[in-house]
């Protein structure tokens, strides 16, 4: 079995990532697993530099094949917010309470027809020599006006997949791999892990 190591400290993304990864050959391997990996700020203005940076220090770190993703919300009545900034949205401390809270307010007074938004999803796997694919995915939503479920994490019960009339939150954990931004990129990596 080889080692892939996920290069996130979110707990929520490394189980879904985990999970999806199950029974592909590889053991999977959280930033946990390495306490002195270098901090890396994502700097990037595009979800795919940022997650070709955090891939490629993580896997000079480690030595290691590694994966890391950078994803977010794109609202178009916001003109793309929060976009690579959704998990800083409130500021470099915030957490998805706070992000969400802000969401909302943005979007305080958009009418249900104008709440479009997309969460999308980059991911990229480095092997040990520094070669970087990318690998993307789009789920397609709309903007609650208030939180709904308890499950997933970020802004997941404020997106709605009108084909199931349920937030994300509200979604089991595997119909929600299956159909999610990061389920569909993750499908193209394992393709190409077992290429």
């Amino acid at each position: 079995m080889s080692d892939l190591v996920v290069a996130t400290g979110n707990k929520g993304k490394l189980r879904e990532i985990t999970r999806l990864l199950e029974g592909s050959g590889y053991r999977v391997l959280g930033l946990d697993a390495f306490p002195d990996a270098p901090e890396i700020v994502e700097d990037g203005d595009t979800f795919a530099a940022n997650a070709c940076k955090k891939a490629t220090v993580i896997a000079n770190h480690t030595g290691l094949l590694t994966l890391a993703d950078d994803s977010g919300l794109v609202v178009e009545a916001l003109d793309g917010e929060p976009g690579v900034h959704s998990a800083r949205y409130a500021g470099a401390e915030a957490t998805d309470a706070d992000n969400n809270q802000k969401l909302l307010a943005e979007m305080r007074g958009v009418p249900p027809e104008k709440r479009q938004a997309a969460f999308r999803c980059v991911m990229a796997l480095v092997d040990p020599d520094g070669n970087c694919q990318t690998f993307d995915g789009e789920l397609k939503g709309v903007i609650l006006e208030q939180p709904q479920g308890e499950g997933g994490f970020g802004y997941d019960p404020l997106f709605l997949l009108r084909e199931y009339g349920q937030s994300l939150a509200e979604l089991p954990l595997d119909l929600k791999n299956r159909v999610s931004h990061r389920g569909q990129a993750l499908k193209k990596v394992i393709t190409a892990l077992e290429g």
